[in-house]
């Protein structure tokens, strides 16, 4: 009789194997087509499909009210919603903290 041990495996950093989602905006990644106008013009030789990702930086955001920084990868439109709307309220919006 043989004895199976299953092993979950769990990576060092979790960060690196996540979707690229923005926690903010929950933008991620959309499928676009490009058409060259030969395409267009003749509905020949089509070019298929690309997939376009979010524009997503790593920040460092520091918050006053909780008194510590916090490091997320967002997009750039949510870089501008934390200018503008502070980033206690933002990130509460969403769910962050």
């Amino acid at each position: 009789m043989r004895a199976y041990l299953t092993v979950t495996l769990f990576p060092s950093n979790l960060a690196t194997y996540m979707a690229k989602v923005c926690p903010v905006t929950k933008r991620g990644s959309r499928m676009g087509g490009g058409y060259s106008n030969r395409t267009r013009a003749t509905q020949f030789n089509p070019t298929g499909n690309v997939r376009k990702y979010p524009n997503l930086q790593k920040k460092s955001i520091f918050i006053p009210e909780l008194n510590k920084s916090i490091r997320l990868e967002l997009s750039t439109k949510a870089i501008k919603t934390i200018a503008k709307n502070g980033a206690f309220a933002t990130l509460k919006k969403a769910g962050i903290i």
